[in-house]
């Protein structure tokens, strides 16, 4: 099977990952924090360390304010609903993925206002209509740094650093970003950060985690047993504990911090530009096809996250004929709603590939000779 989903979960993994995965599972998978035995400590020793793998990833001074979750979109919630209050203004953009889209909807017949910031056709948004529309009620701003759909990359330093002269708290969600692009909190000004374990930073599904600024205040999202001030029925006020509620997921856990080992051992900025190395050639040899359309930044860098078209054949079809061939895609709206109003495809959905690191130049020529197969065939 050639993969070409990454955007939904990476595959396949490093072999440290499905190897300490493993290895926790047989030896060691204790409940961390709870007890004072040696595999209970050792389970806790590893999630200290994972937290210790992604503070230096993204700059982060202290990893205790790195909290562990299932998933970004549970990262996304916790903040989002966390930190706003009826009355509060959000600044977005119609580019986000449904688990934005779907928090920010539920809070606005709570008397929380929002604004979608419109982008252009390559999926840029307008820097100085963002400066516009930031009152005095304005909040959150929130910005998805990768395009899930059509890849673009927004310009985060910039964002980050008018949300800070103007005392807005920042959120990123580093979907498609986390362990393919350097981010770096401090100096893009980032206080709340998003990011699933399970894309870029070629961890298990079942990870995630959310980086909540010093400055930044967010309220509980669940309650339970911490293994902290267990002689309390409050919750602890205390990062991380705050928000990790019950047992972690101390496996999945260890398989993130070898993703992120191997990441480190490879270099970012090489897997980086590997990966624009992939995505450039599909993109020129897309180009040549006059009956695929491309969405998205055709002339200026961008994610290895690519939405086509094929004339007259529906991107569910396509999907299901690449699989067929044992070519793994996504095809239809991929929770991201909004966007599909501004690409023009609402009714059509798109075909969207997604290299990686793991990916070959002949897994995407298999893909080019695969679309000119079942374009040639449609009738």
């Amino acid at each position: 099977m050639i993969y070409l989903d990454n955007a939904a979960t990476s595959f396949p993994k490093p072999e440290k990952v499905y190897n300490e995965v493993l290895n926790c599972m047989k030896n060691y998978a204790a409940n961390p924090g709870r007890s004072s035995h040696d595999l209970s400590i050792k389970a806790s020793a590893k999630i200290l360390e994972t937290r210790e793998e992604i503070a230096s990833f993204f700059n982060i001074s202290n990893p205790f304010n790195i909290v562990f979750t299932k998933n970004a979109t549970e990262a996304l919630n916790i903040g989002i609903k966390g930190v706003l209050e009826r009355g509060d203004h959000v600044i977005t953009t119609v580019t986000e993925h449904n688990s934005v889209l779907r928090p920010l909807n539920s809070l606005m017949d709570k008397g929380i206002s929002v604004t979608f910031l419109d982008i252009d056709e390559e999926g840029y948004i307008d820097i100085n209509i963002l400066k516009e529309k930031i009152n005095k009620n304005t909040k959150l701003i929130i910005i998805n740094h990768v395009s899930n759909v059509i890849g673009t990359i927004q310009n985060i330093s910039e964002i980050g650093k008018i949300a800070k002269e103007n005392g807005v708290i920042f959120m990123i969600d580093a979907s498609q970003s986390a362990g393919s692009i350097d981010i770096d909190m401090k100096k893009s000004n980032i206080d709340l950060l998003a990011f699933p374990g399970h894309k870029g930073l070629l961890g298990p599904q079942g990870t995630g985690g959310l980086f909540i600024s010093e400055d930044i205040d967010v309220n509980h999202f669940s309650h339970g047993g911490t293994g902290s001030n267990s002689d309390l029925l409050s919750q602890p006020n205390f990062l991380p504990d705050k928000f990790e509620s019950g047992t972690l997921n101390v496996p999945a856990i260890a398989g993130l911090c070898e993703g992120i080992k191997f990441i480190k051992t490879i270099g970012i900025n090489d897997i980086k530009s590997y990966e624009e190395e992939l995505t450039n050639y599909l993109i020129s040899e897309i180009q040549k096809l006059s009956f695929i359309k491309i969405y998205g930044p055709i002339n200026k860098k961008r994610a290895s996250v690519v939405s086509i078209n094929l004339d007259g054949i529906d991107s569910s079809t396509v999907g299901y004929l690449l699989n067929q061939r044992n070519i793994a895609v996504r095809t239809g709206y991929h929770c991201a709603a909004m966007i599909h109003k501004c690409i023009n495809t609402s009714n059509l959905g798109t075909v969207r590939i997604s290299p990686n690191y793991f990916n070959k130049l002949e897994d995407i020529e298999k893909l080019i000779d695969s679309l000119k197969d079942i374009y040639n065939h449609r009738i």
